[in-house]
């Protein structure tokens, strides 16, 4: 079974840092594309950016591109997300959602409703 949990958010102040991670437990080794989302209250959930652990370089949104940066550890089955020169409009729960798929074209295509598997979020509130 494959289980996702994020963690790291919490509360800063505008153009503080906070890193996120996605921590997978994967005994069949089935998620090999991972994005971050966050939705906030009365907004639709919104892609944040998106890595294939199997190669190529991680894709973000225009909104988040130049600030947040997406890695991985494969060692610790982790994916971050670093998180700089935060906005209050940064404010939101924020989840990381897995599932598998073959190349990193088609990860990068992925909605949301295309993924499998869900962390349960973590709040990051970003005050001004």
């Amino acid at each position: 079974q494959v289980q996702l949990a994020e963690s790291g958010g919490g509360s800063v102040q505008a153009g503080g840092s906070l890193r996120l991670s996605c921590a997978s437990t994967d005994d069949t080794f089935t998620v090999n594309c991972l994005s971050w989302f966050r939705q906030a209250p009365g907004k639709e959930r919104e892609r944040v950016g998106t890595i294939y652990t199997g190669g190529g370089s991680p894709d973000y949104a225009d909104s988040v591109k130049g600030r947040f940066t997406i890695s991985q550890d494969d060692a610790k089955d982790t994916v971050y997300l670093q998180m700089n020169s935060l906005k209050p409009e940064d404010t939101a729960m924020y989840y990381c959602a897995g599932d598998g798929t073959f190349s990193d074209n088609d990860c990068r295509s992925f909605k949301s409703t295309d993924f499998s598997y869900w962390g349960q979020g973590t709040q990051v509130t970003v005050s001004s």
